[in-house]
């Protein structure tokens, strides 16, 4: 692969991808590479295969000496874009790894990376509360904080405290559900109504909305990978989005008892009335019967764990309350791209089917 050496021209920028394996992280590579003056350096706790103009570090971020010891010389880096995530049983849990996985990140670029000019933080509708129950929609980045804990505020105020001084800059990405293509991550929506929707189909039974009742009529957005993207980079080179978090959606607000049919016609199944049921607990014993479809479609053999996000189905399928921001800030500021939210989903399909994960 082409190296990328420390001393960077002036007018090349080279990204580090913190969390380069998940939907966020992934996409933002292959948006980065399509731009000619940037190189990347992708890190991840499993590393990757490097290409031109990328190389993967693999990096255990909640290890202080083991951040230093791979990222510490990373002096050519411009850009730091964070977008890694670590799961825990309950919201409190959540901020010590998170909280440290970013600072170690950082306190390991920033020393040796004399040209770092952006930090990007990757954040979502937590910051507005959004998981606790019915939030004010549509949420703005002015909006007042919420009780404690919460990593992502955490997160931004640890990059506000760090930054004072500095030469480099600061933005705070906040998207609504990402979908986008990516396996084993534990996030993603869209693999979470492929899978099901597969294995309805196999099974011969009707699509039905699985989630609570009212979650069926509720408004709701999406972001879709490619546009987070174009947003990240945006937010991170535009001298005008220093210091700003910006909210980031499609563009367009949708109610599942209208996508929810046209997503079952794409699968060429019946839909069937909404039934409440766990995701989690129905399909827990459907991994034989995914193997044995993996055989009969000749799929490409990836396992039930890798394509299961089931509870993070059954999180966003819990929404009985709207749930969507405004994004009039980011078009403020210069941003105007937007995705049709039932055209990302279908893509998202064909791209799966086109990779042999589902039939």
């Amino acid at each position: 692969m082409q190296a990328i050496h420390p001393e960077t021209p002036n007018d090349r920028k080279v990204a580090l991808v913190v969390g380069a394996g998940g939907v966020i992280g992934r996409n933002l590579i292959d948006y980065l590479l399509t731009l000619p003056d940037w190189d990347v350096i992708g890190v991840s706790r499993r590393g990757g295969e490097s290409r031109d103009r990328l190389r993967h570090v693999a990096a255990d971020l909640l290890d202080p000496a083991d951040s230093r010891e791979k990222l510490g010389s990373l002096s050519e880096v411009t850009h730091l874009f964070y977008a890694a995530y670590q799961d825990r049983p309950t919201w409190a849990e959540l901020v010590a790894p998170n909280l440290a996985m970013l600072k170690n990140a950082v306190e390991a670029v920033e020393p040796a990376a004399r040209n770092l000019k952006h930090v990007s933080l990757m954040q979502g509708y937590k910051v507005y509360g959004a998981h606790l129950g019915p939030f004010k929609t549509p949420a703005r980045e002015t909006d007042a904080p919420h009780m404690p804990p919460e990593f992502n505020v955490d997160q931004q105020n640890y990059l506000e405290e760090r930054q004072k001084g500095k030469a480099w800059t600061w933005s705070a990405i906040r998207p609504s559900v990402v979908s986008g293509f990516a396996l084993g991550n534990p996030m993603n929506l869209a693999m979470v109504i492929a899978v099901y929707a597969s294995i309805s189909k196999e099974l011969g039974i009707p699509l039905r909305f699985p989630g609570k009742p009212g979650a069926y009529h509720t408004l709701m957005e999406m972001t879709d990978a490619g546009l987070l993207a174009k947003a990240t980079v945006w937010a991170a080179t535009d001298e005008r989005c220093a210091n700003q978090a910006f909210n980031i959606a499609n563009g367009d607000l949708f109610r599942w008892n209208e996508m929810w049919p046209k997503i079952a016609r794409y699968f060429e199944l019946e839909t069937a009335p909404p039934l409440p049921m766990p995701l989690e607990v129905v399909m827990a014993d459907k991994e034989e019967l995914w193997n044995r479809m993996t055989e009969k479609y000749g799929l490409a053999g990836h396992f039930y764990k890798e394509v299961s996000s089931w509870a993070f189905g059954d999180f966003v399928f819990s929404w009985d309350y709207d749930f969507f921001a405004d994004g009039s800030k980011a078009r403020r500021f210069g941003f105007h791209e937007y995705v049709d939210t039932e055209a990302m989903f279908m893509g998202i399909f064909d791209e799966f089917r086109r990779r042999k994960v589902i039939p």
